[in-house]
């Protein structure tokens, strides 16, 4: 019987649970692999550990084929939900995966939509997920075969028809399994998830005797975790750059930070006061009564030796401050800009991480290069003299400006190696300044009189500081 198929062998007609000598006899040279639970098992397990340390702090496989991850508290270090959940299905697909990804309040809800209404990924607002269900078939509450058959044949096909029906006579010909299911996808129970622990993680953990929930009091038991965690990570020469503190709290719900670190840390101040801060988002309702710290990446750290000097000035240490501007807005909008070995302007510059070593390149000294450099070159209406004469005006975003200065052309030439297109182009470039003292980087498109150079016409690609 088939389990599963491409996206190839559906398009072709074949079904999964269909006969595998029906599906032979649909599509010639077919090829068929021996189904391996065990093996997809072992895939998924490490596919939800790699959510683990990337991710979440909390995620678990989804058998048969999928992975679940509670992301509060942890989706401002991927600049939001949205791109968290586009970065996720590209990461997978870049493996050579397809994946569909859904962001919902429950997990019922999440799974549901993302194997029937994610392409590829979908964010459903908060409190918007039993709505943005109900059109979905009966097969995404995840019930048994039989059951789903069963409804079927009673004339059910969508969730919002099910929902519709009284549960008793359902309860009663089901059982309550059907209404669980129902239940958790609309968020009215909770679901927890069974968190993935690797065996090497090092982890530390407090239980009490009576919840806590508050802030103060967490903030302290926080940092007695933070100093049992730095002293196993001393132990084994390892640093944090990922941290997950989670609460457990008395009615059965999970609540986590995430806090992550440009360089390896162990510093018991600096982790303690980066977790603290962000305690006021979590919940604890009628209180906690576990509190758990893993360092879900670690990597090795060595122990610096404190040099005095009386001639040299001990080296800035930023790594703090990028710490605490990336665990406020994202680990994605904190880079700095790295040359690359490229004439071509917009070629010649990259993000890379704000503490990454070093590239080796260099940009071009023997022309200046403006401060801000635009993302797309902007269209101009210039006056020029002569083709290698640099304009008399021209005209950006709707305002004129006379130019009082101007150095130039620097002639920049396609990189025919990368498009044919570029074999003959070039640009001209000018350094002006108007009569405000202003200073801008503009180019011609060409060289002025062949028109296979270019298109002739100018642009505005920087600003000057």
């Amino acid at each position: 019987m088939v389990l599963a198929a491409d996206a190839a062998a559906q398009a072709a007609g074949l079904r999964v649970r269909m006969p595998v000598t029906k599906a032979q006899a649909l599509v010639k040279g077919l090829v068929v692999m021996d189904a391996d639970p065990a093996g997809d098992a072992e895939a998924l397990e490490r596919l939800a550990l790699w959510a683990l340390q990337r991710y979440a702090p909390i995620a678990a496989a989804d058998l048969p084929d999928g992975i679940v991850m509670d992301v509060a508290g942890a989706a401002h270090l991927h600049s939001g939900e949205d791109a968290m959940a586009k970065g996720i299905v590209e990461r997978i697909a870049a493996a050579g995966v397809a994946a569909r990804a859904a962001l919902a309040d429950s997990w019922g809800a999440a799974h549901a939509l993302a194997r029937f209404a994610a392409r590829p990924a979908i964010i459903i607002p908060p409190g918007g997920s039993a709505k943005a269900i109900l059109e979905l078939p009966i097969r995404a509450l995840r019930l048994p075969k039989d059951i789903v058959d069963g409804l079927r044949v009673l004339g059910f096909e969508s969730i919002g028809e099910l929902a519709a029906t009284p549960r008793a006579p359902l309860a009663l010909r089901f059982g309550s399994e059907l209404g669980r299911r129902l239940d958790q996808a609309f968020g009215r129970i909770s679901e927890q998830i069974d968190p993935l622990r690797p065996p090497d993680l090092i982890e530390v953990r407090r239980a009490f005797a009576e919840p806590i929930g508050a802030a103060e009091t967490i903030a302290r038991y926080t940092g007695k975790l933070v100093v049992q965690l730095c002293q196993a990570l001393e132990a084994k020469g390892l640093g944090a750059r990922r941290l997950d503190l989670v609460f457990h709290r008395v009615d059965n719900r999970i609540e986590a930070i995430r806090i992550g670190t440009a360089l390896p840390v162990r510093d018991v101040k600096r982790l303690t006061r980066m977790l603290c801060d962000k305690i006021e988002t979590v919940d604890p309702a009628f209180g906690v009564e576990i509190m758990r710290l893993a360092a879900s990446v670690a990597e090795p750290l060595e122990d610096k030796q404190t040099i005095s000097s009386l001639t040299e000035e001990p080296e800035a240490d930023v790594s703090a401050l990028i710490d605490a501007l990336a665990n406020r807005v994202g680990e994605d909008r904190i880079y700095r800009f790295a040359p690359v070995a490229s004439d071509v302007p917009e070629r010649s510059v990259t993000r890379i991480a704000p503490l990454a070593p070093d590239t080796g390149e260099a940009w071009p000294d023997h022309w200046p290069r403006p401060s801000r450099l635009l993302p797309v070159p902007e269209p101009i209406d210039a006056m020029a003299l002569l083709p290698d004469h640099p304009p008399v005006s021209f005209t950006w975003r709707g305002v004129r400006r006379r130019v009082k200065r101007a150095d130039g052309p620097e002639r920049v030439f396609g990189e025919w190696w990368k498009r044919d297109a570029e074999l003959v182009a070039v640009r001209d470039y000018f350094q002006v300044e108007d009569e405000a003292g202003e200073r801008f980087w503009i180019y011609r498109a060409g060289d002025g009189e062949d028109a296979a150079t270019g298109s002739q016409r100018w642009f505005l690609h920087g600003v000057f500081g």
